[in-house]
């Protein structure tokens, strides 16, 4: 499974955000995540319970302070500041100051570059995360399935979880945000099933978002008998979306 042990990594090539310079501001020694999600690259949450503490402001402000300078004094090109790493990066109490900090050195050092934030979208009920994630360029908000019993076995919530919360909070991002669904497949479930997958498009015309972003399997994952779709499969789910002029990138 797939492991971010420095704060800053990379940067790495990105199928979906080109030379992406990674941030991980989650637990160095193991995953921490409200999902537990059967696709995750970091593998399950029980793997990762040796570590549980977050990294403050301070050392994210000296991750960067020995990093970024450096990068761009080497001409190295990012395109993309992205905080991915070992679970849910808004779980982290200092995310939103964390925010301030990575803009002002983006401002300072890479002023093309977009802040990106791959997030489940579980934390957009705390003002201070949701006022963050308007700040940032690309926040690319996760939703997997269209009904609660299907993201019980996709994402597998570690906690209380409604769809429609989270929708509720989506459509007060006013359409400035990346939708980002994966669509697989398994013995226990499929995305893509006629009934499930009309209703996913009934949320994505509900969001309005400005981007969709569909993928599917592309790494190890840790339930060994998901399934994924191509690129061909994939076109024919969002082609009604695509024909209504919503903007969507798909990927492998």
């Amino acid at each position: 499974m797939l492991h971010f042990d420095d704060i800053v990594f990379g940067p790495i090539t990105s199928r979906r955000l080109g030379s992406s310079l990674g941030v991980n501001i989650l637990p160095s020694k193991g995953k921490l995540c409200n999902f537990d999600c059967v696709y995750c690259e970091c593998g399950w949450n029980k793997d990762g319970v040796s570590d549980r503490r977050f990294p403050s402001l301070d050392e994210v402000e000296a991750a960067f302070e020995a990093r970024i300078p450096h990068l761009a004094a080497e001409g190295v090109n990012v395109d993309s500041i992205t905080f991915s790493g070992n679970g849910e990066p808004t779980l982290n109490p200092s995310f939103p100051e964390i925010i301030d900090l990575v803009l002002r050195y983006r401002d300072r050092y890479y002023p093309s570059a977009k802040i990106s934030v791959l997030s489940n979208a579980t934390m957009l009920d705390r003002a201070d995360v949701f006022n963050a994630l308007r700040k940032v360029d690309n926040p690319i908000l996760k939703i997997d399935a269209s009904s609660d019993q299907l993201i019980s076995l996709i994402n597998r919530p570690q906690g209380a979880y409604r769809l429609e919360r989270v929708l509720e909070n989506l459509v007060r991002m006013e359409g400035r945000f990346i939708l980002q669904t994966m669509f697989l497949r398994s013995p226990e479930f499929d995305t893509a099933d006629s009934r499930s997958l009309e209703d996913w498009r009934e949320i994505v015309r509900r969001l309005k978002p400005r981007e969709v972003m569909v993928y599917t399997i592309d790494r190890e994952t840790p339930d060994k008998s998901l399934g994924k779709y191509s690129v061909e499969e994939m076109a024919e789910f969002v082609r009604p979306l695509v024909d209504e002029g919503f903007n969507v990138q798909i990927r492998g």
